[in-house]
């Protein structure tokens, strides 16, 4: 199949609401540079990190949750720095930090026999040009990402893969998974008690896998509603959000939430115990008590950045079904403001998945 000079997709033209999302049959297919592939994108999902990038959430100007701005944006405070890496983003740009698809062109200095190739992409890279100590390119917000029919990404970032799993359900692992399985490393879980918030989203029903799979015992922080569905994913043992965390009973909180109750968490480390965070879903303004943090012996860690194994291991991981895809819903890429509707509402468990091309 030939490569088109145009491609439908969907753009973002600025920070703010549902309406900066637009639908697009006129776009430029883009051209592999050299070490680069040019991906014909069959599938992509929906992550949190599309919606506060739309948004400006990580803008330092912004103290709220990730919901209180998802329907109109946090207006132009945001603009200045509100993207991962904390440099204003061009626009329009391409979104989608989730990519499966096929390699249909090569940039000079990269081997023809890739063509073809099915492959999941790196949705967190790390530029090789970068100065930066740990440096990060978030696919869809520092790049051009999947939601258009076609992105170009280096080509140490497009991993071949070999799964009988669906365009569509592969679609759902590269962000919230990679995102997990990073943060589990980074805090080193093994066969320990750990709390993990936000358990039935992406990331966190990403975790629970990702945990049980090292032999964990997992509490999984939910709804009612939902706890039927995280148990079948893995979780022994669910709180609710409401409910009173036990003091002292985890070794390790994978925690997505932040927010007005980030003291509990700490509360129901034990001595000596660690807390892991790549997200902060209900505020990212927390007050610690730092004779807590050292007469309790506890290790906080943030995780952004992976190294190139993280995401090597996850497709490993998927090759050998240790993990399996939670798919709750599909969309057609033209609906990607319905689709990111219905992701806002949080009635579903894992991830939605989103159809670019057949």
């Amino acid at each position: 199949m030939g490569v088109p000079e145009k491609m439908r997709g969907v753009v973002l033209t600025g920070h703010g609401g549902l309406e900066t999302l637009e639908w697009r049959e006129d776009l430029t297919v883009p051209q592999p540079e050299a070490g680069q592939v040019l991906i014909r994108v069959h599938a992509a999902s929906v992550n949190n990190t599309d919606i506060n990038t739309r948004t400006g959430w990580y803008s330092k100007s912004v103290r709220g949750d990730t919901a209180s701005g998802a329907d109109d944006g946090y207006g132009g405070s945001a603009d200045a720095d509100g993207s991962w890496s904390g440099v204003p983003l061009t626009f329009p740009r391409i979104q989608g930090a989730d990519c499966c698809g096929e390699i249909a062109a090569v940039g000079e200095g990269v081997s023809p026999s890739r063509l073809g190739e099915r492959v999941l992409v790196r949705a967190l890279q790390a530029p090789r040009d970068s100065e930066d100590e740990l440096p990060i390119a978030t696919l869809g917000s520092e790049t051009n990402g999947a939601f258009a029919e076609f992105t170009v990404v280096e080509a140490m970032d497009a991993i071949k893969i070999q799964s009988d799993y669906s365009d569509l359900e592969l679609a759902t692992f590269p962000c919230a998974f990679s995102t997990a399985e990073g943060m589990i490393q980074r805090v080193g879980l093994g066969a320990e008690r750990v709390l993990i918030t936000g358990a039935s989203g992406g990331v966190g029903s990403a975790a629970i896998q990702l945990a049980k799979r090292r032999g964990a015992h997992v509490t999984a922080l939910t709804s009612p509603s939902k706890e039927a569905d995280l148990s079948n994913l893995g979780a022994d043992a669910t709180l609710g959000r409401g409910d009173v965390y036990p003091a002292r009973s985890f070794d390790v909180i994978i925690d997505l939430v932040g927010g007005p109750r980030w003291l509990d968490l700490i509360e129901a480390l034990k001595n000596g115990g660690r807390y892991v965070t790549a997200g902060a879903i209900a505020g990212p303004i927390v007050e610690l008590d730092l004779r807590t943090l050292y007469l309790r012996d506890l290790t906080l860690l943030g995780c952004t950045h992976q190294p190139d194994n993280i995401f090597t291991d996850l497709v490993r991981y998927i090759e050998n079904k240790e993990i399996r895809p939670v798919v709750s819903g599909t969309y057609r890429l033209q609906d990607l403001r319905e689709a990111q509707q219905a992701f806002l509402a949080k009635s579903f468990v894992g991830k939605i998945g989103i159809k670019v091309s057949d």
